[in-house]
């Protein structure tokens, strides 16, 4: 348990508001990194949440993957999220330049944030999305639910689409190869070790890139009771990439095998239609024939990333399923041809 007398001096003086008072514990990072809790201010009576990273308590990694590379990699992701809600939360959330309509990609507002550089302890200090009325969570998608959620993703790349991801990952989301070379090296002998490096860079490689969430699960997404609108967090593996990387996390995450063959016909048609309106209300020109080509092509190869991912960090997970590896087998086969 951090120590929350003194967190709370911290948040006071950085809000320069002495009535603001620890409300609850939300939830504790991963790997005991830290916890996330709710403040009120009782002159205002705002609400909000304060991301408390303290990586000098964190615990036992709970799959066992307690290796130096983890812990940097865990370390590096903290200050990711950090730049991202410093430096580009407000564009997100920009209104639409076409329009002047929501963004359809809400994050959470940063109010303020300090880092202690000796120690990595870092307090981010945002918006309380449960306050601002996206308070539904959803563990599992029914259609509605992710058509909303593909729709936060496009809106979100295109958005970003050609940003240069300064100061945030090279690459986006959590499993891609260059930092997960442990769980490389534990696979089982396979095709998809084997090709491990030539999904990647078929991925690594893509002409459009965007900024990637990184870790687009529904865990990670808050839904407002309208069933029309998504906010989403954690953006401590946000870098670039291609959009399907997103895409195919986000569906494989949220879908079980009934559903991922139900919806199979629709997702990547939804994303697209909707990549291509937010591109046009963002006012960005460029081919979009060409880009939805591209995307296509690499939707089953993103697939066979995240299964090449799977195979080594806990290939019993409930997400390898038969149409995970069908989907990957496709993807891994189109690069040897």
């Amino acid at each position: 348990m951090l120590d929350t007398i003194n967190v709370l001096v911290e948040i006071k003086r950085l809000l320069k508001d002495e009535t603001i008072v620890f409300e609850e514990e939300v939830q504790s990072l991963w790997s005991g990194y830290g916890q996330i809790i709710r403040c009120r201010s009782k002159s205002s009576g705002n609400c909000y949440i304060v991301k408390v990273i303290a990586p000098e308590n964190a615990g036992t990694h709970p799959r066992g993957w307690n290796t130096s590379a983890s812990h940097q990699r865990k370390i590096k992701s903290y200050q990711v999220e950090a730049n991202f809600y410093q430096h580009y939360a407000h564009i997100a959330n920009a209104p639409l330049i076409n329009s002047g309509l929501e963004s359809n990609c809400k994050v959470p507002q940063l109010f303020a944030s300090y880092t202690d550089t000796s120690s990595h302890c870092t307090l981010l200090i945002m918006e309380d999305l449960d306050d601002a009325g996206f308070f539904e969570r959803k563990e599992r998608a029914d259609w509605n639910s992710l058509r909303v959620a593909i729709r936060w993703l496009a809106y979100f790349h295109a958005k970003f689409m050609g940003n240069p991801a300064t100061n945030l990952w090279e690459t986006g989301t959590y499993w891609h190869l260059a930092t997960r070379q442990d769980e490389l090296m534990s696979m089982q002998n396979s095709e998809f070790k084997k090709h491990a490096y030539l999904i990647d860079q078929a991925l690594n490689n893509a002409s459009f890139q965007t900024l990637l969430h990184g870790d687009a699960k529904f865990e990670n997404l808050c839904f407002h009771p309208s069933g029309e609108q998504v906010a989403a967090v954690d953006f401590q593996y946000i870098g670039r990439g291609s959009g399907v990387k997103d895409l195919a996390y986000l569906v494989g995450s949220c879908l079980d095998e009934d559903k991922l063959i139900e919806f199979d016909g629709l997702i990547l048609d939804e994303y697209l239609t909707q990549l291509k309106q937010a591109l046009v209300a963002n006012n960005n020109s460029l081919d979009f024939d060409t880009l939805a080509e591209e995307t296509t092509q690499l939707y089953p190869i993103a697939w066979a990333d995240f299964y090449r991912f799977l195979l080594g960090w806990n290939p019993q997970s409930w997400k390898v399923c038969d149409y995970l590896k069908q989907k990957s087998q496709i993807g891994l086969n189109s690069l040897l041809k």
